[in-house]
């Protein structure tokens, strides 16, 4: 029995002493790479084959989705000084030769066809637009038409073989949804970055008319304003707009624009040459203590909302006139969809289509209403569907 014992551990010893020769002279035998960092050697992991995706890796959604976000460059003639011709004008200020102003942005293509989804205030006012593309070719772009009220431009190329960016569904967004946004930030090339959905529906920004953004903490900056905020599938869920910043870098506040909205301005200006909204011709409040009681509302009494807009102006032969609404009305509904603020009562009514009629839910005193109002179509309030 002792023999044994002693053979046994004689023979451990050896497989011991063998496995720590080899790990340290001839490591590549056991599957590992040895380094060196200084003058201390380390050991390395083997190489994950090419191609291969690592567990949490977003690789595939950029891949998927960053051959159709191009960058776009814009540019402006330069205005001269309709003085500049007068000698004794040149003579005190000297020559003022303007420089024409250059501009930086991001863009998505959304169509075999060539449409391109951007920001308005991208391309706003550009005389020249020249887009290029993630492998590198170049095009002049033409505006199709503009939606300032959203912040949205349609551009339109002319190349075969382009890669288009697959739609996916904001209305299935949750906060901490993992996102990624993708864009020509400070002109740097293309760059993705990651992070989540912080929230939804932020509004009452003061950024445009419609407000209804994804707030994510994903980098936003300067160039990449109409650039695409895809999922972790690489679908397009919105067009990065803007950011809250007191530096002009990004801070992890930045907002997208939902693809539902996106892709609702893109088929009304390409169909129609314009977005078609509803209006129904009221002056709208926010429900506030000073309304309320000088209209005699009574907030959280039995059946009266403490959340709400209050109708202030009604203008006359307006839809909401000839429906029977009347100042110090409180809307709370537009076909099942609440309404808690002013900014909610502008979407809901602008996704209306005008000459369909529409329940609205108010509350008139202390009564509960339901009201039929046909839209009309809202008046613009800046041009769209400029051509350049």
């Amino acid at each position: 029995m002792n023999r044994l014992w002693l053979l046994f551990s004689q023979t451990v010893t050896v497989l011991v002493a063998a496995y720590f020769v080899t790990a340290t002279l001839k490591p590549e035998w056991l599957g590992r790479r040895v380094g060196a960092v200084g003058a201390v050697a380390v050991i390395e992991a083997p190489a994950s084959p090419a191609g291969t995706q690592q567990a949490g890796s977003l690789s595939g959604a950029a891949k998927k989705a960053s051959p159709a976000v191009l960058s776009i460059n814009t540019s402006k003639t330069a205005v001269s000084n309709p003085r500049s011709s007068d000698p004794w004008f040149r003579f005190f200020f000297g020559d003022q030769q303007e420089q024409a102003q250059t501009g930086l942005g991001s863009g998505v293509i959304v169509s075999p066809d060539g449409y391109i989804l951007t920001n308005n205030h991208v391309v706003e006012g550009a005389d020249e637009i020249e887009v290029v593309l993630n492998d590198s070719r170049r095009a002049q772009a033409k505006v199709i038409g503009t939606d300032p009220d959203t912040d949205l431009a349609i551009l339109k190329i002319n190349l075969d073989k382009l890669p288009v960016i697959v739609l996916g569904s904001s209305d299935a967004l949750q906060v901490g949804d993992q996102v990624l946004a993708i864009g020509n930030p400070f002109g740097v090339g293309q760059t993705v970055t990651s992070g989540i959905v912080s929230a939804m529906g932020r509004n009452q920004l003061g950024i445009n008319t419609f407000e209804n953004f994804i707030q994510t903490d994903a980098a936003i900056n300067p160039g990449n304003s109409g650039g695409a905020l895809v999922d972790v599938n690489g679908n397009l869920l919105g067009i990065n707009t803007a950011i809250y910043s007191r530096s002009g870098g990004s801070m992890g506040i930045g907002f997208a624009i939902p693809v539902s909205t996106a892709r609702m301005v893109m088929e009304g200006i390409v169909k129609d040459g314009q977005v078609t909204r509803g209006w129904i011709g009221v002056e709208p409040q926010e429900l506030s203590p000073e309304l309320a009681e000088t209209f005699g509302i009574k907030p959280g009494k039995e059946g009266v909302p403490t959340e709400g807009v209050v109708i202030t102006g009604v203008l006359q032969k307006g839809p909401a006139a000839q429906a029977g609404i009347q100042p110090g009305d409180v809307i709370v509904g537009v076909m099942g969809k609440p309404v808690r603020n002013v900014s909610e009562l502008l979407s809901n009514v602008a996704s209306l289509k005008p000459g369909n009629p529409a329940r609205f839910e108010l509350i008139r005193k202390d009564k509960r209403l339901e009201l039929d109002v046909s839209p009309g179509l809202r008046p613009k309030t800046r041009p769209q569907n400029q051509q350049r």
